[in-house]
């Protein structure tokens, strides 16, 4: 038997996740034809947009759920489709149907038996991500999440001829499980608590039991842990600039803009909703855990010469910003201070949809120019604005976005999460006014530091002149991939240029999480401008500051052109009679990041490598590597080795071995038995 109520955009959804299982399925029987399997792409592309429709739908519609009789006895399948799960829907939804179109095109070249592996795996993980939106219980909750562990894990290792696509998978795989584990351990003491038997493990029961605080600290601790272990926030975040470079562009694309918001997703739901009384000291922790993950992915990422590992550092920035403002608004909550909870919720819920789409946009781009040179590294790039205008023009705007320019998208949250942090002045303790607020400077000096990541990595990559001769033959994207990339651009100007009808969207998880008055009118938007009535009542105009910029730019090029002495005329540099300008004139990718290297070089662990004194040919280079790799993640791997080695001193491959064991375990079990 199945229940419904208001089943209209849940069954939406639920179509769409049974139509990526069929075209998953679907792969297997097309394995011998590309152009049919490539299509596959652009139907998944078709159910990401009703997915996003589905989202959008359940926004202005109650909550609506149902129960499935699958699963185990006792166990059935609860689904939901709340307003949290909708705002995630419409990140999801629109984010993969952007990289389904590029994907489609992206994979024209590759080979047949390469395609049809992708596309099974592919579908599988969106019907997997579109599940775990949709779980309305831990049984389906874990077991979707499972399953898009799995089937990312293998996208991430396509190329798995490669010993380091190998080995990121398998970073990536012991991270999330250890991460699930973690999940599995939280879900259990959240059932155990409802003290209402197999009936607990549903998140309708679970919202309406409170636990004792300190069992739900132990809760809050083991949610934060396995869900940052998909996240990627310190130090849970070492597979990232490991995955990234070695999986395919679209599948970077994926991760960063839709797999890493569903750690988010998760740590929302658990301390807003499942556990919906917040303790104040969790806000601290996740508030400082975000700014240092924060600053310590802006540092990194500019001392980057990959542009995926540059691009995936530079995820871990956004992650630690989106932390901070999820620990901002638990902070305000715990205190009661709706209006300013409602603020941070909001700017968290902007920064995580603004990155999902220039994050996204960016790694979509890097794929482009990866598949026309067959270069990542910035070294050997440059003058490709020549040769790839449409990628060079689309990613300029995903630039300006990830920088926090205004009008662009990228400022927009920034600026409310910074306007949080500063209205963040009425707390019961004093010590609490005077620290939170010096998050706005370390907001601050980020967003100046992802300003100078972006203008190294567009500044490198696409002007100038080439760095290498290949690079003459490179060539611009394809038409699905423009496409792809124009829905991208398109949505960080929307998202930037309209950001009172963004906010709209968030004013329903808003009221469902925190408080429906404070939702209605915390923010006040007009099609010219977005108004705070909380914290320090600033207004922004992104059409107003787009008209000035225009104006500004207008008023000097007519002033140059008045100043110019007449006639123009255009001559080359004079230099002795010779132009010998090259491209080792121009500032490296290594030159362009020393000043970050040498002042945050503390916080680096760098190995240098100079010339011998007396080499013809010296060469200069440098590796930046993250210290924590050293001082937490290789210990632990090399005990992990040594009681691996220890455990097959046991394994003596003799039966009377194995009696004995068996034998001296009796003993022990009878020995200790009351």
């Amino acid at each position: 038997m199945i229940t419904q109520v208001g089943h209209d955009p849940l069954d939406i959804a639920l179509a769409v996740c049974a139509m990526w299982l069929v075209l998953a399925a679907a792969s297997l029987a097309l394995s011998h034809r590309p152009r049919a399997l490539r299509a596959l792409f652009v139907g998944g592309a078709a159910g990401s947009f009703l997915f996003a429709a589905a989202g959008l739908l359940a926004l202005f519609a109650p909550a609506t759920h149902t129960t499935l009789p699958l699963g185990l006895p006792q166990l059935a399948f609860h689904l939901r489709l709340d307003a949290l799960a909708a705002v995630f829907a419409i990140l999801f939804g629109f984010t993969a149907l952007a990289i389904s179109l590029y994907t489609a095109g992206y994979l024209r070249h590759e080979q047949t038996a390469r395609i049809a592996r992708m596309a099974g795996q592919y579908h599988l993980l969106l019907a997997a991500i579109g599940l775990v939106l949709l779980a309305d219980d831990a049984y389906v909750f874990l077991i979707a999440w499972e399953t898009m562990a799995w089937s990312s894990y293998l996208l991430i290792i396509s190329d798995d001829h490669m010993v380091l696509a190998r080995r990121a998978g398998l970073l990536y795989l012991i991270t999330e499980h250890m991460g699930a584990i973690a999940l599995m351990l939280a879900f259990g003491i959240l059932q155990a608590g409802t003290h209402a038997g197999l009936a607990g493990y549903a998140f309708g029961v679970m919202r309406e039991t409170t636990l004792p605080p300190a069992l739900a600290s132990v809760v809050f601790a083991l949610g934060l842990f396995g869900f940052g272990a998909k996240a990627g926030f310190l130090p849970l975040h070492a597979w990232l600039p490991e995955a990234h470079p070695v999986a395919p562009s679209p599948v970077s694309a994926l991760l960063s803009g839709v797999l890493l918001k569903l750690g988010i997703y998760g740590i929302l739901l658990f301390t807003l909703e499942l556990l919906h009384a917040p303790l104040w000291w969790w806000g601290v922790l996740m508030l400082v855990l975000g700014l240092v993950t924060a600053l310590f992915g802006a540092i990194y990422s500019a001392a980057q010469n990959d542009m995926k590992r540059l691009l995936s550092y530079s995820s871990i920035e956004n992650i630690g910003l989106i932390l901070a403002g999820i620990g901002l608004t638990v902070l305000f909550q715990a205190y009661h201070m709706a209006a300013l909870a409602t603020l941070a919720l909001m700017a968290t819920l902007y920064q995580t949809l603004n990155h999902a789409v220039f994050k996204s946009l960016l790694f979509l781009g890097t794929g482009s120019v990866l598949h026309a040179t067959g270069e990542r590294n910035l070294g050997k790039l440059g003058g490709l604005i020549h040769r790839m205008p449409w990628v060079a023009a689309l990613l300029l705007i995903g630039s300006f976005a990830a920088a926090g320019v205004p009008p662009f998208n990228g400022f927009v949250s920034e600026w409310l999460l910074l306007q949080s942090f500063l209205g963040a002045t009425s707390f019961p303790q004093p010590y609490l006014n005077m620290a939170v607020p010096l998050g706005a400077a370390a907001v601050v000096l980020v967003a100046g530091l992802a300003a100078y990541v972006m203008v190294k990595f567009y500044g490198i990559t696409f002007l100038g002149q080439p760095r290498e001769a290949a690079l003459k033959n490179a060539h611009d994207a394809g038409f699905g991939e423009r496409i792809a990339l124009l829905l991208l651009a398109g949505g960080c100007l929307f998202l930037g240029l309209f950001p009172a009808w963004t906010v709209d969207l968030f004013r329903p998880a808003a009221a469902q999480l925190i408080d429906p008055g404070a939702a209605r009118d915390t923010l006040e938007g007009h099609v010219l401008f977005c108004r705070l009535h909380a914290a320090t009542h600033a207004d922004y105009g992104p059409l107003i500051v787009l008209g000035a910029l225009a104006l500004v730019s207008a008023a000097l090029v007519l002033i140059l052109r008045r100043l110019a002495p007449a006639p123009l005329r255009r001559v080359a540099p004079w230099n002795g009679g010779h132009d010998t300008r090259t491209a080792r004139m121009q500032d490296t990718a290594e030159g362009f990041g020393q000043p970050i290297r040498q002042v945050f070089a503390p916080f680096f662990r760098m190995q240098i490598q100079r010339p011998a004194p007396a080499e013809t040919a010296p060469v200069y280079a440098s590796r930046v590597e993250d210290p924590l790799w050293y001082a937490l993640y290789l210990p632990i791997t090399r005990s992990v080795c040594r009681m691996s080695e220890w455990v097959a001193l046991l394994r003596r491959r003799r039966i009377a071995i194995y009696l004995l064991y068996a034998f001296v375990t009796l003993i022990i079990l009878l020995v200790l038995a009351p």
